[in-house]
């Protein structure tokens, strides 16, 4: 019979207290540094070009991606002197599978930029960032939580890595819901978005320059900079 000791009480608080151990550690990547761009559809070979020269998989070229994200909303704690927050949830699965309904998925929250003393001077936009793998019925679960879809939309393209840094440049794609499952239908506009992104543990800012300096190889193509979230009319996280 199997054994079940890491259901026992002391065995969960064991692994709770060396969790909390980790964080105050600053060992566990839960903060996003984050550049954002465009480009149009003209000039996109071109900087895939120079991202294949720049980037570590030179020898095997860029990965591709088919993938339809979805974001999710769900009502959080609140008080009587204020107002039921909306937690923001976004869910990711492959789409370039012969069965993505059965593939697995990643559960993803990201939390509003961060604003404070010396952030106008940092390079790139911080936000924490809490990415996990789930299965598929993750969408069942928070639906039965109460969750409420506020988008969709199907992300095709291209990625490449260079050291820590994720850069991605892809197409997006308005979802149709006609028939069995989602596919893409028409294109939001004539340019790809580019994305050049860090996973690390709180305190290491010094990544965002070492993005900047990365972006700059990347000019005039196309200039990756923070976007002020503000000076959208509604923004989702």
């Amino acid at each position: 019979m199997e054994s079940k000791e890491w259901l026992h009480p002391q065995a969960i608080g064991s692994s709770m207290d060396s969790l909390g151990a980790a964080l105050k550690s600053n060992i566990i990547p839960n903060k996003e540094y984050l550049l954002q761009g465009s480009i149009m559809d003209s000039s996109v070979e071109v900087l895939l070009h120079r991202l294949r020269g720049l980037c570590d998989n030179v020898d095997t070229g860029a990965e591709t991606f088919y993938d339809q994200e979805m974001c999710f909303s769900i009502r959080g704690s609140s008080s009587s002197s204020s107002m039921p927050q909306l937690l923001y949830l976004r869910v990711r699965r492959a789409l370039d599978s012969t069965m993505p309904q059965e593939m697995p998925c990643q559960l993803r929250y990201t939390g509003e930029p961060e604003l404070g003393t010396g952030d106008k001077a940092r390079p790139t936009i911080v936000r924490s960032s809490v990415d996990v793998a789930v299965t598929p019925s993750i969408l069942e679960y928070l639906t039965e939580l109460g969750a409420r879809i506020e988008f969709e939309y199907v992300a095709r393209g291209y990625m490449f890595r260079k050291g820590r840094m994720k850069i991605t440049v892809s197409k997006i794609f308005k979802v149709s819901r006609e028939g069995q499952g989602s596919r893409p239908e028409d294109l939001v506009s004539q340019s790809y978005l580019v994305e050049m992104s860090v996973l690390a543990p709180s305190g290491q800012d010094a990544i965002g320059e070492d993005m900047k300096a990365f972006a700059e190889q990347l000019k005039p193509l196309v200039h990756l900079d923070k976007i002020d979230y503000k000076r959208l009319p509604h923004t989702i996280p």
